[in-house]
């Protein structure tokens, strides 16, 4: 990873973070609340590390794996969006990409590479699932609901099946395997069981 990928993934991830404390942090000076915006800015960089960077690495990797040169870019217009959306109760979470060059990547491969990092959010939605279920600490119950949250809405944001988003590739590539990432996921976050 040279420097200017490094950067451009530090300050995705960093304002991903603001983003979502805001959205989820609803006392923003409450300290000692767990909903406060300190606590809301910790939980979003634990989860957003985990579901971020590890979401842009997997398409990184999946691409290299075909042969590709691929680098992750930021857009400053999507970290301004991505803020100011925060504000109305919403992430629109697209302040970058992994941009990949090769000669031969198919459409197959392009779906593959596109749906790694969805799956690697629905990976660690897991992750965080069991950890929910496995701890009586409220602090990493709470932590892991956040989790849980973030990992699955950056799933399901990505597979939206709008360009340039993953899922107007995943849907060219393999309508079905799309459809059964993206309709669950819906599911479960607009009928959450997370009370």
């Amino acid at each position: 990873m040279n420097k200017t990928e490094f950067r451009d993934l530090f300050i995705s991830y960093i304002t991903i973070s603001v983003a979502f404390a805001i959205l989820l942090g609803r006392d923003f000076l409450n300290i000692g609340n767990f909903n406060d915006f300190s606590f809301a800015l910790a939980t979003s960089m634990i989860a957003v590390g985990a579901g971020f960077i590890l979401h842009e690495l997997a398409h990184r990797q999946v691409a290299k794996h075909f042969g590709a040169h691929a680098e992750y870019r930021v857009w400053n217009f999507g970290l301004i969006f991505a803020l100011i959306s925060s504000f109305f109760g919403f992430i629109f979470a697209a302040m970058g990409a992994v941009y990949i060059e090769g000669e031969n990547i198919d459409r197959r491969q392009n779906g593959i590479i596109s749906i790694a990092g969805p799956l690697t959010n629905i990976a660690i939605g897991i992750v965080f699932a069991l950890i929910l279920v496995l701890s009586a600490n409220p602090m990493t119950i709470e932590i892991a609901r956040y989790g849980i949250l973030i990992n699955l809405w950056l799933g399901f944001f990505n597979l939206l099946p709008i360009p340039p988003l993953d899922g107007s590739k995943v849907l060219v590539w393999n309508p079905l395997i799309w459809a059964a990432c993206f309709f669950p996921l819906g599911a479960i976050l607009f009928f959450p069981v997370l009370g």
